[in-house]
């Protein structure tokens, strides 16, 4: 769909990598500033012999708060404790930067338990998700 007038044009479309790049800095900048903290990206990622990817973690810190965005591990390496050392590694990092808190969202078909097993707390519910699932969100004193 585009709208277009004189003075504008409006397009709505599927994934848009620039937008969402442009979007990302601009908000990140006017969080920083608002806030006085600046935000810093996260990731921590681990590898097999072979350099392929047995699992990831992204997130952020911002202030004294981290938080993770996304944590993937491959279906042929889990429950074999890769999430918890992401996750471990994550928090390790996020204290080195003074980070005193961190927060986790997940849905209720994800990994509730495996979040609540690492020290943290349930404190919000977003239902709507497909499925009648919902948005879970974590938090913990680090």
């Amino acid at each position: 769909m585009t709208f277009d007038d004189s003075r504008a044009v409006l397009r709505v479309g599927g994934e848009d990598h620039d937008l969402a790049d442009r979007l990302d800095a601009e908000l990140t900048a006017f969080n920083s500033e608002a806030s006085g903290a600046p935000v810093e990206e996260l990731s921590v990622r681990v590898t097999d012999a072979s350099d392929e990817l047995i699992g990831g973690l992204t997130g952020f810190t911002w202030g004294g708060l981290g938080f993770v965005h996304l944590l993937w591990v491959r279906d042929s390496a889990r429950r074999e404790g890769w999430g918890a050392r992401l996750m471990r590694a994550a928090e390790e990092e996020m204290r080195r930067r003074g980070c005193d808190r961190a927060g986790v969202s997940t849905y209720t078909f994800q990994a509730p338990g495996f979040y609540r097993r690492l020290g943290y707390e349930e404190t919000a519910r977003l239902p709507g998700v497909p499925g009648g699932h919902e948005d879970v969100y974590f938090f913990k004193e680090l």
